[in-house]
């Protein structure tokens, strides 16, 4: 049985339980010189009081919001808390990028919490599984000894010499182990698996249908390069086209599935060209958000009372300006 009672943890701001108000702070000491390594013990004891804050809040006389809350129900942050994180990195702003990855955290902390209220795991459960692994894959730094003890079944040689390449060699080796032996436990079907089962669902869409192309293209299944591609957009385009006239909301599924053909074909383009689709239509996104500002600055009158060739104009303008200025 999982504990349901934990005891208060000690914070370094003196937090009233009752209402999880924290006090004033004292005036900021002196600025000290940037840590360049993390000091274990700090981490472990801060680590600590955050699983304790959020066995608190979701405490039977704990944050009525948190006690509500699902699997279901704040998925949705996560991906939320990701993309900041990404953003974050992105900007190089490090000292937001501190705080979005306390968010994320949280977000871990929280399913770790809901999962042992429901007596599934517990947040050390997650921490053993993470440790285990990062033991198992790393011989060259842990030892073999201590890999195979973290579970390690794969016969890889642990002298890397300082190579990137043997260690990813080395990883997937493990990983591919590990695979085998879960596979072994659960599966007892004759069925051969499809090479595409080591694509995961879950992950970004964009992401799935690369990696998906990039494993068929292993079974001889892909475009020989990427100007073959550019007919099979177009061919796609037409069939979106066709399903989208018919304007009979009966035949969304239809446009659906035509959309997500276009994409997918799109995002085989990007594969062969060696450009992450994400990354590219992030790009675009910003390029977006910067032209489109121009015109909100250039503009004499509030965008939505241009006429369309107006707003065409200025679309023109704000693209040349940024040019001019340098910017994407």
């Amino acid at each position: 049985m999982l504990e349901t009672q934990r005891p208060c943890l000690p914070l370094p701001h003196k937090v009233d339980w009752g209402c999880m108000d924290l006090l004033p702070e004292r005036p900021s000491a002196p600025a000290s010189a940037p840590q360049t390594a993390t000091d274990p013990a700090r981490a472990a004891s801060l680590f600590e009081q955050s699983v304790g804050i959020m066995a608190r809040l979701r405490a039977p006389d704990g944050c009525p919001w948190d006690r509500e809350q699902s699997f279901d129900s704040i998925r949705k942050y996560t991906l939320e808390e990701v993309y900041e994180v990404f953003d974050a990195i992105e900007r190089r702003d490090f000292p937001h990028l501190a705080e979005e990855l306390g968010d994320l955290l949280l977000q871990v902390l929280f399913y770790a919490e809901m999962a042992a209220n429901d007596g599934h795991f517990t947040i050390a459960d997650v921490l053993d599984h993470l440790n285990r692994k990062l033991v198992r894959r790393h011989p060259h730094v842990f030892g073999e000894e201590a890999s195979r003890a973290a579970g390690n079944r794969a016969e890889v040689d642990a002298n890397v010499e300082g190579s990137s390449g043997a260690v990813l060699r080395n990883w997937e080796e493990i990983k591919a182990a590990e695979k085998r032996l879960g596979t072994a436990a659960a599966v007892t079907s004759t069925v051969p698996q499809s090479r595409l089962e080591g694509v995961q669902r879950a992950m970004p869409a964009l992401a799935e249908a690369a990696k998906l192309g990039a494993k068929a293209q292993k079974a001889g299944f892909d475009w020989s390069n990427w100007r073959q591609l550019l007919p099979k957009i177009a061919e796609e385009t037409a069939e979106l086209e066709a399903e989208a006239a018919s304007d009979d909301p009966a035949r969304k599924p239809a446009v659906e599935a035509e959309l997500g053909d276009l994409l997918f074909t799109v995002v085989n383009l990007s594969r062969h060209l060696g450009v992450d689709a994400e990354m590219a239509l992030r790009g675009c996104n910003l390029r977006f958000r910067e032209r489109f500002r121009q015109m909100e600055l250039a503009a004499e009158r509030p965008l939505e009372e241009l006429a369309a060739a107006d707003l065409e104009n200025l679309w023109e303008q704000a693209k040349r300006t940024l040019a001019q200025s340098g910017a994407r």
